[in-house]
């Protein structure tokens, strides 16, 4: 009982990790995408318009760190009016009850020098399942850099079983993401050798 006190009371007097310690980071949209891809009779591909990703380290250790993407479903673009406009209904993305896309992780594996599996939560459709992005990292080392990846799932373990007219659509959907960062404070992540 002693040995729990003294172990509180020396955690409490200890420093917290301020901002200044752990690395911050911030994602260039601008440089940075979230893309689809479906194989169907006619190829379905396609980008989200408007997205949002966070990359934060609660310490050094690369595999601390938490990925959240957050993407307004309403703003797919396939470049055809007719497949976004079905990819908005209750038979696909139904943005109209659930506006958007999340994947949150919650663990990161280094899997190789520079890649990485990032197990999550994926959120479509209001299901949401876990899933692993496979990235892979350029840049290490240097502040700044692009993670790119894939995800894959099937889309009617999302409640999305429909298809469309005259067009035959595959279960399997593809997700790449390209995201470039900068770290704009706080030392550098710790890599797995």
């Amino acid at each position: 009982m002693r040995l729990a006190i003294l172990c509180l009371l020396v955690s409490s007097l200890l420093p917290s990790p301020s901002q200044e310690e752990v690395p911050v980071f911030t994602i260039t949209p601008e440089e940075s995408s979230v893309k689809f891809f479906v194989k169907a009779s006619v190829a379905i591909q396609g980008n989200f318009d408007k997205w949002d990703a966070t990359l934060t380290f609660p310490s050094t250790d690369v595999t601390s760190g938490v990925l959240y993407v957050k993407i307004t479903a309403t703003t797919v673009n396939t470049g055809s009016g007719m497949k976004d406009g079905k990819l908005r209904s209750k038979d696909f993305f139904n943005v109209k009850e659930d506006p958007l896309i999340t994947f949150h992780s919650t663990k990161i594996v280094q899997t190789g020098p520079s890649t990485f599996d990032v197990q999550g939560t994926f959120t479509i459709r209001g299901v949401s399942k876990p899933e692993t992005l496979n990235l892979t990292l350029t840049g290490k080392g240097t502040g700044e850099g692009e993670v790119k990846g894939m995800m894959a799932f099937d889309r009617k373990e999302f409640g999305m079983n429909s298809g469309i007219p005259f067009i035959k659509i595959a279960d399997r959907v593809e997700v790449d993401v390209a995201l470039k960062g900068k770290r704009i404070s706080g030392p550098p992540l710790v890599f797995k050798e």
